[in-house]
């Protein structure tokens, strides 16, 4: 029979194994956090690593795009925008002043251009970067912003509207333009100065040519990343 000291001896004897047994499993659970976390952290640094590298990518082919571009319309009279490779040219090339349908002659200035920019843009090693290509409409103050807003745009569709058409003589590329070309208008909004730096009624009056990279997604793996 236990005699009352005897089992108080026996319950502190029983703590004392119990207490560092249950400091040990802290002490385990503590060093799993921290395992995993520096877990975690290896993989987000590779893949921090993995998106520098891509967004690098992108810079260094948007940069050698541009210079594709340059060195394909040198000479012609289209000019090139040297920081987003935008082709720029004057309506009156494409339109009569404030209308919308293209000119007989643009038919053959579009069937010479369109097949060379597309060759340049859509050139294996930068089709799979390409996401976007847009025909953008633009005009001069004249008018007010929504009669420009539709002159723009009808501009830029007619544009479209040829060289996605039967007339089109290069059937084989317009597959590829159907997957990326989109038509925009920016109004008088995005206005152009002449040489002196001020407003440029002649130069306002442009349909661009551009292109967007797969900028869009870089950002969405960013902010997976990051964890937004």
């Amino acid at each position: 029979m236990d005699t009352k000291y005897q089992r108080l001896f026996k319950r502190e004897s029983d703590e004392g194994h119990f207490w560092p047994s249950f400091t040990d499993v802290l002490t385990v659970i503590l060093l799993c956090f921290i395992l995993i976390f520096i877990v975690m952290m290896v993989i987000k640094s590779f893949q921090i690593e993995e998106m520098k590298r891509t967004i690098d990518q992108i810079m260094g082919v948007r940069v050698q795009l541009v210079n594709d571009l340059k060195e394909e319309f040198s000479g012609t009279g289209i000019t090139v925008d040297e920081k987003t490779g935008a082709i720029i040219f004057e309506t009156d090339i494409l339109f009569e002043f404030d209308q919308a349908n293209l000119k007989p002659e643009s038919y053959h200035f579009l069937d010479e251009f369109v097949p060379k920019y597309l060759d340049v843009l859509l050139a294996s090693g930068y089709e799979e970067y390409v996401a976007e290509i847009i025909i953008e409409g633009h005009t001069d103050r004249s008018g007010g912003y929504l009669y420009n807003l539709e002159l723009a745009q009808n501009r830029a569709y007619s544009v479209a509207s040829y060289i996605l058409g039967d007339d089109f003589p290069y059937k084989n590329i317009q597959e590829h333009l159907e997957e990326k070309l989109t038509v925009n208008s920016k109004s008088y909004t995005d206005f152009r100065t002449g040489e002196n730096g001020e407003y440029s009624a002649d130069a306002s009056r442009r349909v661009e040519f551009k292109f967007r990279l797969k900028d869009e997604e870089i950002l969405n793996k960013t902010r997976e990343i990051l964890g937004e």
